[in-house]
């Protein structure tokens, strides 16, 4: 994948300084080994439609908004393995190339994962008036920063939004969507009752997602292809369970907000034919054929296939017999870990693996005790042990096969590397389960787990594990450098109140190297 590096490298430095070429305000492709899919914004609505060159060929945008400001690119019958030149009406042409065939050989690849980088920079921590979360050009440097070591794809995994309705964590607080400042945003509350888009809804979600994802990314990522993974907050609501209420699963209106907002701003999951067709949450009649909104897979030849997983919309609360994701999706999954003819296969939850902070929708039972100790000495209210049991069927499949265990993971707010050698009485000493939690983007001094639930990330109970960097509460990211023999693994961290001018020369914090 290194050709793809090259032609990155040589148009990297359009849009790195926020400024767009013909009002366009943000890109983001997806891509396979014959299909682009690339979703666009424009900052004042366009009048006709506008047109992706393609070489030879011409695409006519879909609008996917009612005004005319958002527009997607469907691309079809591409070759695999060849960069094109593309050009949106007058704009700059940019490059982006297909993936290699599914057979093919492929040496190395590089992927770039992080986590968590949505949020609104006009919150203020109430008590001080400082910035909540990272602001959108310091996120936008790190963005950068990533970008220079030429990633020849991208997953963030959860959390791109950060306008919660109802649920505040069992502050007392208001939830970040109802707070003055964000009402002031939105100009009006959303209408739970009428459909998102062609109503007054929209207008409320684009106010409110504009700036933590059109502005954020702009066209930075317009030469690296990315896949998106929602998680709670991307449902408008915590994973929250309370006397008052319980937030999952999400019921019609926060499925509707989730759909809508990743049917403006991201790009579905392309088909892939090793993926099942009929999985919960793809072929729905309102988006491009073959589409999947909750389950992808990023495939690189024979070298790596990466299965991307959604968490939050199909979880149950039926005890023992409760799941994250549905039966047949599971079944999937640990499909490929045992059939895939890829060399590495790795797991992409939206849910972290190994550690616990407490939260309600964890695997674990895991919860802060009135001493402030985390641990299972006090029952985790409204959780169900069925998580943990389909978590544990995971785990033994991915340590079962004959290639390295891996699973990335986003949504708790550190940086963080462990092998899981014992999951209760699971022993995986022979092939250890390797879990990286990949840095969040924006999360601010009171977002972190140790100032948020009072803990910082510990090992959940029941779990045994060699930590080479236990959790560290950085923003960051993560860098993965796939071989044919090794997974080799650069984390790179920085913390709101630091310098800004260090992020552009960040060096790795933690390196480590898997190899069989």
């Amino acid at each position: 994948m290194s050709t793809r590096r090259e032609w990155i490298a040589a148009t990297l430095a359009f849009g790195l300084d926020g400024a767009e070429p013909s009002g366009l305000r943000h890109l983001l492709p997806a891509a396979t080994h014959d299909r682009f899919l690339i979703k666009a914004s424009y900052h004042k609505p366009l009048r006709h439609a506008p047109e992706l060159r393609i070489g030879p060929r011409r695409v006519t945008a879909q609008r996917t908004d009612t005004e005319g400001q958002f527009w997607l690119f469907d691309v079809p019958g591409l070759n695999p393995d060849t960069p094109y030149s593309l050009r949106i009406d007058r704009g700059e042409p940019w490059t982006l190339r297909t993936f290699p065939p599914p057979d093919a050989t492929v040496s190395r690849f590089r992927l770039l994962v992080y986590t968590c980088a949505g949020g609104h920079d006009a919150m203020r921590i109430e008590d001080t008036g400082a910035p909540y979360w990272v602001s959108i050009p310091a996120r936008r440097r790190l963005l950068a920063r990533a970008l220079r070591e030429q990633p020849d794809a991208a997953i963030a995994i959860g959390d791109h939004v950060y306008w919660d309705l109802r649920y505040g964590r069992g502050t007392g607080r208001l939830p970040i969507g109802q707070q003055p400042w964000a009402r002031r945003i939105m100009g009006a509350d959303f209408d739970r009752d009428i459909p998102v888009l062609g109503t007054p809804n929209e207008g409320v979600l684009k106010r409110a997602v504009d700036r933590q994802i059109a502005d954020l990314y702009g066209t930075l990522f317009r030469s690296t292809p990315v896949h998106f993974i929602q998680d709670d907050h991307d449902y408008f609501e915590n994973d929250e369970a309370i006397d008052s209420g319980i937030s999952f699963p999400p019921d019609d209106f926060m499925t509707r907000l989730a759909r809508a907002t990743q049917h403006l701003y991201f790009p579905e999951h392309l088909p892939n034919s090793d993926r099942p067709i009929g999985l919960p949450g793809a072929g729905a009649a309102d988006r491009a054929p073959s589409l999947s909104e909750c389950f992808g897979t990023l495939r690189v030849g024979t070298l790596a296939e990466l299965l991307l997983y959604d968490c939050r919309r199909f979880q149950t609360l039926l005890g023992p017999h409760a799941r994250l994701v549905p039966e047949n999706v599971e079944a999937w999954l640990l499909r490929r870990m045992k059939t895939s003819p890829s060399r590495h296969v790795v797991n992409v939850p939206s849910m972290p693996i190994a550690w616990s902070a407490g939260k309600w929708g964890e695997w674990y039972p895991d919860v802060l005790d009135t001493n402030g100790r985390l641990g299972v000495a006090k029952s985790k209210y409204f959780w169900q042990p069925g998580w943990r049991a389909q978590h544990d069927r995971l785990l033994s499949a991915a340590s079962q096969s004959d290639r390295l265990a891996v699973f990335l993971s986003g949504d708790l707010h550190a940086l963080a590397h462990g092998a899981i050698v014992r999951n209760g009485s699971l022993d995986l000493h022979k092939n250890p389960v390797h879990s990286v939690l990949t840095g969040p983007i924006s999360t601010g001094p009171r977002g972190w787990p140790s100032a948020a639930r009072g803990t910082p990330p510990l090992l959940a109970t029941g779990v045994e594990a060699s930590q080479s960097l236990a959790p560290l509460e950085n923003n960051g990211f993560t860098l993965v450098d796939f071989t044919s023999d090794t997974i080799e693994v650069r984390q790179y961290g920085w913390k709101l109140g630091r310098p800004e001018d260090e992020i552009d020369n960040l060096a790795p914090l933690h390196s480590f190297t898997l190899a069989r």
